[in-house]
């Protein structure tokens, strides 16, 4: 029996236009009358759009943001963080500063960025926030990931770059097709292990758990669980590791998934 569904949001949730199919929430719906709980599992932050699909999807569970950096529990605050060290936030800023390459700064509920570009101000909206220029100096929360936002094509050397003491995670989304975003966290910290949070946190076991995803970072949580699921648009790597695949995000695919998850 499956009694957690953990769901991407961008590519798996959200479509290449940035809606939500329709299907989707009747299924979740069903999903939650017949007792299964639905956590979002995305690199997004747990504020603006993010957090106003986790509450409208589980609005009284755990939700694991920032590639598992956060992993919040929405009716209480509750939460598990993995700060990165003060000398590596030093690091990257230095880097960005000195480069021009465009750096994200994120605490738990609250993100700077230093360069005003379309991408920039594309994300921000892509968040759902407001965009405000920001300096790093002015975050006072401790920071939990940092991101670069790279044009794809430009990204090899970035990649191929020394990251010590950080996760790297490379992810895109529908909406911004040209951008790949490289989330960098503490080692060891992915989707993988916010999953596995708020499993323990429910109670459960790994086997009775559904992941559906579409993306590289998704990879991690899917090699853990029971029975991991691949949308129709997802990665090579992803359906690999699939045991099964269901429709493109634009048709649908998460609203089978969940219909899946009920027969299973």
């Amino acid at each position: 029996m499956i009694r957690l569904i953990c769901a991407d949001l961008d590519g798996t949730l959200i479509g290449s236009q940035g809606a939500v199919h329709p299907a989707t929430w009747s299924a979740a719906a069903r999903a939650r009358d017949a007792g299964v709980r639905i956590a979002i599992c995305s690199g997004r932050p747990a504020f603006g759009l993010a957090r106003d699909y986790a509450q409208r999807i589980d609005g009284a569970g755990w939700h694991v943001f920032q590639n598992g950096a956060s992993v919040l529990h929405l009716p209480t605050g509750g939460t598990h963080s993995a700060a990165l060290p003060a000398d590596t936030v030093t690091r990257l800023i230095r880097q960005a500063r000195e480069t021009g390459r465009v750096l994200e700064l994120y605490t738990d509920c609250d993100f700077a960025v230093e360069v005003d570009s379309p991408e920039t101000r594309a994300h921000a909206a892509l968040l759902g926030v407001p965009f405000a220029q920001r300096s790093f100096d002015s975050l006072t929360a401790p920071v939990v990931r940092a991101q670069w936002l790279l044009t794809i094509g430009t990204d090899d050397d970035v990649l191929a770059e020394p990251h010590p003491d950080v996760e790297i995670s490379p992810s895109t989304s529908p909406v911004m097709s040209e951008t790949l975003f490289v989330s960098l966290m503490v080692p060891g910290v992915d989707k993988g292990t916010g999953v596995r949070a708020v499993t323990e946190a429910y109670g459960m076991a790994m086997g009775d758990v559904m992941f559906v995803g579409d993306g590289w970072n998704d990879a991690p949580a899917m090699r853990l669980v029971g029975h991991p699921v691949a949308m129709g648009n997802a990665e090579p790597e992803v359906c690999a590791l699939a045991r099964h695949i269901v429709g493109d995000v634009d048709a649908g695919g998460l609203a089978q998934a969940i219909e899946l998850a009920l027969t299973l």
